[in-house]
C-alpha cells in the first residue's frame, strides 16, 4: 500500500481575522499526482500557503512524511522536502538564470539520482542558452521553466505547482505538461493547481475541488471524468 506523504486534517486558515479555509482535509500518497481545482478565490493558493507555513493553521493539522509541520516557518517546511513553484513565479530579479537555479540547490534527502544544473538544462535547453541573462528578462514561459527548475534543484519529495500553466502560450503549456508527465513517470510526487481539466486528467491520480474554502468534491481521475459535467457546471471551472 502506498504510504502517505502529506496529510492535511481539518485545516482552517485565512488572512488575519478573515477565514478562507474551512475544515479542509487532503491526502497525498507518495509517488502520486494530486490536483486542487476550483474557481479563482476559492482557497487553492491559500491552501498552498498554509502548507508552506506562510499562513497560520487556526485549527487542524499538517503532517509531512509523518512529521508534524503545523505552524513551523516556511524555510523549515522547504527543508523538510517540499518544493514550491509559486503563483507569479517569484523569480529573483537581480540574479542571473544560473544564479536563480543554484541559489537553493540541495540534496538533503540523499536522492540516488539527484537533480543537477545539467539535468535541468537537459529538460529546459533554453535556460542553458540564457543562463547569464537576468531571470526577469525572460519571457513568461521561460520564467515558469526557471521556477520549476529552481524547485527541482532542491530535490523535493513533494513538488507543488500553483497555476502551473496560467497565462502561457499554447506551445509553452505543452512543454510544461510534457515535463510534468516525465516527472510523474520518474515517480515525483506532485500537487498541481491549474484550470486545464483535460491536461490535469492526463497526469493526475486524484483530484480535490475547492468551493468557498471547502472540499466540495474529491475523487480519482475516472470519477472526475464521470462527473465532468457536474464539476464544470456547478463550479464554473
Amino acid at each position: 500500500m502506498t504510504d502517505v506523504l502529506l496529510q492535511i486534517d481539518g485545516l482552517h486558515s485565512g488572512y488575519g481575522q478573515i477565514p478562507v479555509l474551512h475544515d479542509v482535509s487532503i491526502q497525498i500518497p507518495r509517488g502520486t499526482v494530486t490536483t486542487l481545482i476550483g474557481r479563482n478565490g476559492m482557497g487553492k493558493t491559500t491552501t498552498v500557503r498554509a502548507i508552506m507555513g506562510q499562513l497560520p493553521a487556526h485549527r487542524g493539522s499538517l503532517r509531512f512524511v509523518d512529521k508534524d509541520i503545523t505552524g513551523i516557518p516556511d524555510w523549515r517546511v522547504a527543508r523538510c522536502g517540499i518544493g514550491l513553484v509559486p503563483e507569479g513565479r517569484a523569480i529573483f530579479p537581480n540574479l542571473s538564470v544560473r544564479e536563480n537555479l543554484v541559489c537553493g540547490a540541495a540534496n538533503r534527502h540523499r536522492s540516488s539520482s539527484p537533480w543537477t544544473l545539467e539535468r535541468v538544462y537537459a529538460v529546459f535547453p533554453r535556460l542553458k542558452e540564457r543562463e547569464t541573462n537576468l531571470g526577469t528578462s525572460l519571457s513568461g514561459g521561460e520564467q515558469q521553466m526557471l521556477a520549476i527548475g529552481r524547485a527541482l534543484l532542491t530535490n523535493p519529495l513533494l513538488l507543488i505547482l500553483d497555476e502551473a500553466t496560467e497565462g502561457l502560450a499554447p506551445l509553452i503549456r505543452r512543454e510544461i505538461w510534457n515535463c510534468l508527465d516525465e516527472l510523474k513517470q520518474a515517480g515525483q510526487s506532485m500537487l498541481v493547481i491549474d484550470k486545464n481539466l483535460k491536461a490535469l486528467c492526463q497526469i493526475a491520480d486524484y483530484h480535490y475541488v475547492l468551493d468557498k474554502g471547502r472540499v466540495a468534491w474529491q475523487g480519482s481521475t475516472d470519477a472526475l471524468r464521470a462527473d465532468w459535467a457536474k464539476v464544470q457546471t456547478r463550479l464554473a471551472i
